[in-house]
């Protein structure tokens, strides 16, 4: 191929790869805004209703110390929630290698709903986008080619949408105060430092064990079976979730960081670690 033909081709590819990417990006605005409105359209928000501190009092011990931890007295309870993340995930299995992400998360607490929406970056100017949705008692996750191009996803199912709402829980150290029973969560005490905690929305129903440190922080999440993804269905499979490098945030301790574990037979899965880059509470 002669030099002049060669450049003029590599120009052109270049053109349509710059064209795709924009036209990802896009499309991804379109999208987020969509579903965040969506989410947001049957939220309760700009409630304002302080902590009701009773309900902390007739909590197990190790709840009840850590919610008098995490947060005042006179703090609001939290409608909404944005979080910007930043860390590394992995797409495959354990010998998979760690791809770099960041994300932004809305959330809301009445009803419970998410939508995740992830950037990874699997080359220079190439990248996937994972969505992952709860709202209406549905779960749903798509990941895309720049945002345009499908590549896997998955439909709201029973074993999805429980997974889902067991997500929102075990993520709620973000959002403490929707650990309340007037958020929808009941609690039952296993020991000095462990109690379960269970949420139920609509038909949907999701328990996990939380397990508490002597700073009365939760350090870890714990599911005997959460659904994982496998080919085109899904296995009840144990999970993990770590929580840690706890700091305040509008009145709020809460976990900076953490990372994800599927405990497989042959071993465990490190699937997913992350910070919070940035978070903010009842602004949208």
């Amino acid at each position: 191929m002669r030099p002049v033909r060669a450049l003029k081709l590599l120009g052109s590819v270049t053109v349509l790869i710059l064209a795709i990417v924009l036209a990802g990006r896009a499309r991804r605005r379109q999208v987020s805004a969509l579903r965040i409105e969506e989410l947001r359209r049957p939220a309760a928000v700009g409630r304002e209703q302080p902590v009701p501190t009773s309900e902390i009092n007739d909590l197990p011990d190790p709840v009840r110390r850590y919610l008098s931890s995490a947060f005042p007295t006179d703090q609001p309870c939290i409608d909404s929630v944005r979080l910007e993340q930043a860390g590394e995930l992995r797409l495959g299995d354990a010998s998979s290698p760690w791809k770099s992400f960041t994300a932004t998360q809305h959330i809301t607490v009445d009803p419970p709903g998410f939508f995740w929406n992830a950037s990874i970056r699997l080359a220079p100017l190439v990248s996937v986008a994972v969505h992952d949705l709860y709202r209406d008692e549905d779960g749903s996750a798509s990941v895309s080619l720049f945002g345009v191009v499908p590549v896997d996803g998955a439909e709201p199912s029973p074993e999805l949408n429980e997974a889902e709402l067991l997500r929102y829980l075990a993520e709620a150290v973000w959002y403490p105060t929707a650990l309340l029973p007037s958020e929808g969560v009941t609690w039952e005490p296993i020991d000095d430092s462990t109690a379960t905690a269970t949420i139920e929305h609509g038909d949907v129903s999701a328990s996990l064990e939380f397990s508490f440190n002597e700073a009365d922080e939760v350090t870890r999440v714990y599911a005997e079976e959460r659904h994982r993804r496998v080919d085109d269905g899904f296995e009840p499979t144990p999970w993990s979730g770590y929580w840690y490098d706890y700091q305040t945030r509008n009145g709020m301790r809460i976990p900076m960081a953490g990372e994800v574990v599927w405990h497989l037979p042959e071993g465990d899965l490190n699937a997913w670690r992350g910070r919070v880059t940035d978070v903010s509470y009842n602004e949208w």
